[in-house]
């Protein structure tokens, strides 16, 4: 604002969202709790909630995300595992890799897992999170699986809500920037665990780090490390650990430990292998000795028919699947792996697996038997501390099941996991779990499954995912994904099809979403095109496809390409749909926003004068839309020239959106700085403070202390107090508000000049004592700045 035209990032002709209505005070004063380290009278905590706290946030410590309980049989490997606590001191990021000992044996034929990738680092990593909370050690614990950016993205998410409570009005990028950020200046101590990596680039700019936290990697591959973090290799039991495992997992029954010392030989201490042999063991009346007389005999059957030498793991998880498939008999069991081998094993909501299309005609109950069996002799765990529970799988359990599976089955089953996230899917979702697990299932079965969920178009599952992610703000997870979808579907579906029309127009969405305007113009105009070729260029249905390409020009800063887009739809929509038509409406809506941008503000405030008396008239004077061409027009005024009109317009948008949507709402805020900035351009300085102090609080807590608006907020703030002579305060906001705008915009942004420019003005008149309240001075500052410390999230 001041005196800047704003883009409404919403098509105007879009269906606005029901609000809530308040019965709100008519005051505009002192309606937010303080935050911390900011200036004016609202710099003080509340008593009694840690600093920086935000309202309904949980005290100190938090933690966030789902650490993976410790397996029963846990052990803690003192002799081959590295002593994360010696080599993780405050300030330490490590990453613990599978070690790559010398193995003659190649993994056996195509697709195949290599079994000694699952060394048992996830479960050190756990043990070791867990020891630093248990014994007080943290104030904030962070566990994301970090195998896609969205997982990565809402994880830090997630860590925000649970530290602030504040809900998330902004992208997900940008809470993650802001945690990132905190987390790079906070005092408190704090550790982050990254689980399973794969991809290093999809963590590009998303590195935690600061000097009070730890971040623990643990990944497959060195090469997933980012080049200087230290790497921690975790290899095999030495044979005194798995003879030691062996024995505890086994002393229930002391009998069943005749033959542990061969068995232990046998199975090349590979942790994974002796898990699922123990695990058997203890399910049945065999012994050590039995079950290595039976694994002996697999070991040589699968050699002779591959010509290659198995791993040990490779034969035990056969074992496993047999013994559940006798414990869950009628098919259960196989039909449960086969669905869980294409979803995301680090956690499948378990609604999905006990869906209709999961368990077809044999219902949930044998599928319930099927999981408790599956994991009885170890082939899966059911996290039971989340709702609904969490089955979890390895993903080298995975890979075996997929290349063992025909390409009928897998066909079947793909189509049944697609239907069965489908049918699990919340109407509501709420942040968070399942939502999280649904979408990572579905990333994990687009994967899997190749083309299998376009042979009749694009699968419902996968548009399902999309709309999750736009509803989250995962914008860039967002944008990867329909790209994705229009990809796949141009291949196989071809240019004109209706699902590559949508997944176009999604994606060009989610880039306008994403803060990249310029990309979405240019798919929009794509699918204009094609439309055009397909339906005629004067074709009624193009009208729409006009607008949103108008929309986004705008938010591109192509104002004036913009208004010959949109004067042809206003036109076309004033002669088809009538001049008071909603559609026609929201054209001129869009006009009015081009001309503004363009700096034809005579045309501009003509545009949403003529559409606020239609609107008032039609929809009502407290509509939202009516609202939005009201502060369009506030803003032609003020960037006009027109203050007092802007005041007067900027007054009612505000008290209208206070009424509607009461004081804890973003466009709220906005409008009480909108008015702020009218009031400063009209000369009422003292008006405009306490509106910039009111909104600068509002932002702050809505979008957090580092979002640019709420930067911008407070350097308009800094402004405000130089003009009204109340200098210290103007000066220590501006040193810490440049300080904090370093990091996000360049050095040569104008915001960051014009407030260096005001500091040293300060500066240099401070110097001279010449100010109230500086040294030399014995009046006192009106409003002291309190002091600048830990930024709050």
């Amino acid at each position: 604002m001041n005196g800047r035209a704003t883009v409404n990032t919403e098509p105007a002709g879009a269906t606005p969202k029901e609000h809530r209505r308040h019965a709100v005070h008519a005051s505009h004063r002192r309606r937010w709790p303080a935050v911390e380290g900011t200036a004016g009278v609202t710099g003080v905590a509340p008593a009694g909630d840690p600093a920086g706290a935000m309202p309904g946030r949980s005290p100190w410590p938090v933690r966030s995300g789902t650490v993976p309980a410790l397996a029963a049989d846990y052990a803690s490997r003192p002799e081959t595992a590295p002593n994360l606590a010696a080599a993780m001191p405050p300030g330490a990021a490590v990453a613990l890799v599978t070690e790559r000992a010398a193995d003659p044996r190649p993994v056996s034929g195509p697709g195949a897992p290599d079994w000694r990738r699952a060394s048992g680092k996830t479960q050190l990593a756990a043990a070791f999170a867990e020891s630093l909370w248990q014994t007080g050690q943290l104030d904030l614990l962070v566990w994301i699986q970090a195998t896609s950016r969205a997982s990565v993205v809402s994880g830090f998410a997630a860590a925000t809500a649970a530290a602030t409570g504040r809900d998330q009005a902004i992208s997900g990028e940008a809470v993650a920037a802001q945690f990132l950020g905190f987390l790079s200046e906070t005092s408190r101590s704090w550790l982050v665990v990254l689980d399973d990596l794969g991809d290093p680039a999809e963590l590009d700019g998303l590195w935690p780090a600061g000097r009070a936290g730890r971040v623990l990697v643990t990944c497959a591959d060195d090469d997933a490390v980012p080049r200087g973090m230290r790497v921690l290799p975790v290899g095999l039991f030495n044979s005194r650990e798995a003879l030691g495992y062996l024995m505890d997992r086994l002393s229930a029954n002391p009998s069943q430990r005749l033959g542990a010392i061969d068995l232990v030989s046998v199975t090349d201490f590979e942790p994974v292998a002796l898990t699922q042999a123990s695990a058997v063991i203890a399910s049945s009346t065999m012994s050590c000795h039995s079950y290595r007389e039976y694994f002996t005999g697999r070991w040589k059957q699968m050699a002779d028919s591959s010509g290659t030498l198995p791993t040990a793991s490779a034969i035990t998880w056969t074992i496993s699947w047999e013994l559940a498939d006798q414990l869950a008999p009628g098919g259960s069991v196989q039909s449960v792996l086969a669905l869980t081998a294409l979803l995301d094993g680090h956690g499948i909501p378990a609604t999905v697996l006990t869906a209709p299309a999961a368990t077809g005609n044999a219902g949930g109950g044998q599928t319930r038997a099927a999981l408790a069996a599956l994991e009885r002799v170890g082939l899966l765990t059911v996290a039971p501390d989340t709702s609904p529970p969490a089955v979890q799988v390895s993903p080298l359990l995975q890979a075996a099941l997929r290349a063992a599976m025909p390409d009928s089955m897998l066909n079947q089953a793909a189509l049944a996991a697609a239907d069965a996230l489908l049918q699990a899917w919340p109407d509501a979702e709420p942040p968070g779990w399942p939502s999280s697990g649904l979408r990572s299932c579905t990333a994990a079965l687009r994967q899997a499954s190749g083309t299998r969920l376009w042979a009749a178009g694009c699968h419902p599952v996968l548009l399902r995912a999309g709309d999750s992610l736009d509803r989250a703000r995962l914008t860039g997870p967002a944008a990867d994904h329909w790209s994705d979808l229009l990809t796949t579907s141009d291949q196989v579906l071809g240019a004109g099809h209706p699902d590559t029309m949508l997944a176009g127009r999604r994606l060009a969405e989610a880039l306008l979403a994403a803060g990249r305007p310029g990309d979405a113009a240019t798919w929009y105009q794509r699918l204009l095109d094609t439309q055009a070729v397909q339906l005629g260029r004067d074709h009624d249905d193009l009208t729409e496809a006009r607008l949103r390409l108008g929309h986004a020009l705008v938010a591109a800063d192509q104002p004036e390409r913009a208004i010959t887009v949109l004067e042809r739809v206003l036109a076309d929509s004033q002669q088809l749909r009538g001049p008071e038509h909603a559609g026609t409406l929201g054209a001129r809506d869009e006009l009015a926003a081009a001309y503004l941008a363009a700096g034809r503000h005579s045309d501009a405030i003509t545009a949403y004068r003529r559409t606020l008396a239609d609107r008032e008239r039609a929809q009502g004077p407290r509509h939202p839309q009516t609202m939005t061409t009201r502060l369009g027009l506030a803003d032609c005024y003020l960037a006009g020239g027109l203050p007092k009109n802007a005041v007067s317009a900027y007054k009612r948008v505000a008290a209208d959106r206070e009424r509607a949507l009461g004081p804890a709402h973003l466009d709220t805020v906005k409008a009480w700085h909108s008015l702020g900035a009218a009031y400063q351009r009209t000369g009422k300085t003292v008006a405009a403070e306490g509106l910039y102090e009111q909104a600068r609080v509002g932002f702050e807590q809505l979008l957090g202390p580092r979002h640019p608006d709420a930067l911008r907020s407070r350097a308009e703030l800094a402004r405000v107090y130089h003009k009204l002579g109340r200098y210290g305060d103007a000066r220590a906001l501006l040193l810490n508000t440049v300080n904090r705008l370093q990091r996000i915009l360049p050095d040569d942004d104008p915001l960051i000049l014009d407030m260096r420019e005001i500091l040293a003005d300060i500066g240099d008149e401070l110097s001279r004592g010449a100010y109230p309240g500086t040294p030399g001075s014995p009046t006192r500052i009106p409003h002291p700045v309190s002091p600048v410390g830990e930024i709050s999230m």
